[in-house]
């Protein structure tokens, strides 16, 4: 009897593994300028300086007057120091002259200081003398003074490339000054689900059949991963049905599929690619998600997520985002509140919530528990073969 040939590919890569080798297959995008206001979601291609200061001037934080600190020093609410008032700042029209001794101008949030004034006292604790005086009931604080570049200085590298640009960092770049800025190339990546059972939301369910929840939920991840969707809809398990649906793929950076990956008679997409494309590696060491398979046909690279919705989705948001956006999964140190049980020679991703800085079980951790992954807040990381204890630190990813 001839024993069974080993694969000709890994088996049972590590996570780090997974995305490294996913990460090269991609190709490298080309840069492209966009407007700043359609820069959302796309990744910096290359560094942003600033071409202003921000401030722009030394500036007034709080609505109040501006006036010399050391005129103020004995102002209390049994003796408030009177100030004269020569005039006001206000944004977009400073004030042009000088404040004295015993003096000080009305300003208001974000306007330039005047010269002389070092301080401001604010609205809060000021009440009119008649219409050219206040009295003050505290001393003037130099800390509510913004310094000009105080948040950033003309010609300094504030944003570096490959910066995933959310909201608050487009915002950045137009406060830097910038118009246009460069960005890399959305990656276009192709999405098939697969399976007989799939049918699409709305349809009558009948008895063993699921509606297409991976299609859905995996194609706002890739839009949320600054990506392109080019949506090839379902195939059923048929391997012709499939060949036909990869050779329709036109001008696709990557392959993404669901289901048809594991050790069923039926996962045809296993078949394929083994029996006719190319394999990087089959399965990965994690919890859910652990069939997962990486390969490609005729020159475009093909990823594999199991077809459990759970096991898809948590795969795609810790293996295929990061390398799509060659940003790592980002984790936190928290303190468990509940135990989290290992798994020998497995990376487990368990779903939990976040209450008071610490970390509780979810408790219902299947893969089919989609339910799960809109309730619970984080999935904890417990590393291959170990467990966590009760107060311990644990590597936490937010969902």
């Amino acid at each position: 009897m001839t024993a069974a040939r080993p694969p000709e590919f890994p088996m049972f890569v590590s996570v780090e593994e997974a995305r490294t080798m996913l990460a090269a297959l991609l190709p490298t995008p080309e840069t492209e300028w966009v407007g700043v206001g359609q820069a959302h979601g796309r990744t910096l291609a290359g560094p942003l300086a600033a071409l202003v200061s921000h401030p722009s001037a030394t500036e007034s934080a709080l609505d109040g007057i501006a006036c010399r600190a050391a005129d103020t020093l004995s102002a209390s609410p049994s003796a408030p120091r009177r100030l004269q008032v020569i005039g006001e700042s206000r944004a977009g029209v400073p004030f042009a002259a000088e404040v004295g001794p015993g003096q000080c101008i009305r300003i208001y949030t974000g306007a330039p200081m005047p010269a002389g004034a070092d301080a401001i006292g604010p609205v809060e604790q000021l009440v009119d003398d008649g219409p050219e005086a206040v009295l003050l009931q505290r001393p003037a604080s130099p800390a509510d003074v913004r310094p000009e570049g105080g948040d950033f200085r003309a010609g300094e590298e504030v944003m570096p490339a490959g910066l995933l640009l959310t909201a608050p960092r487009v915002a950045l770049a137009a406060a830097l000054g910038h118009a246009r800025i460069p960005v890399r190339r959305k990656l276009r990546v192709a999405l098939l689900s697969t399976g007989d059972e799939v049918i699409e939301p709305g349809q009558p369910l009948l008895p063993g059949q699921v509606y297409d929840s991976n299609r859905i939920g995996l194609s706002a991840m890739l839009h949320d991963s600054g990506c392109e969707v080019l949506p090839l809809g379902h195939a059923p398990d048929s391997p012709a049905a499939l060949q036909g649906a990869i050779d329709s793929i036109g001008g696709a950076d990557l392959l993404l599929t669901s289901g048809g990956v594991s050790m069923g008679k039926y996962d045809f997409m296993r078949d394929l690619l083994i029996g006719q494309g190319r394999v990087s590696f089959w399965k990965v060491r994690m919890r859910p998600g652990g069939p997962a398979l990486l390969g490609g046909w005729n020159g475009l690279p093909v990823f594999g997520l199991p077809g459990n919705p759970v096991s898809s989705l948590v795969v795609f948001h810790v293996i295929v985002r990061p390398a799509l956006t060659g940003q790592p999964v980002q984790t936190l140190k928290l303190r468990a509140a509940t135990p989290f049980r290992g798994i020998p020679d497995k990376m487990a991703f368990w779903r939990a919530n976040i209450v008071g800085g610490e970390v509780h079980d979810y408790g219902k951790q299947g893969s089919g528990v989609l339910r799960s992954l809109s309730e619970a807040g984080a999935l904890v990381v417990v590393p291959e073969g170990g467990g966590v204890a009760v107060g311990e630190s644990v590597d936490v990813v937010l969902l």
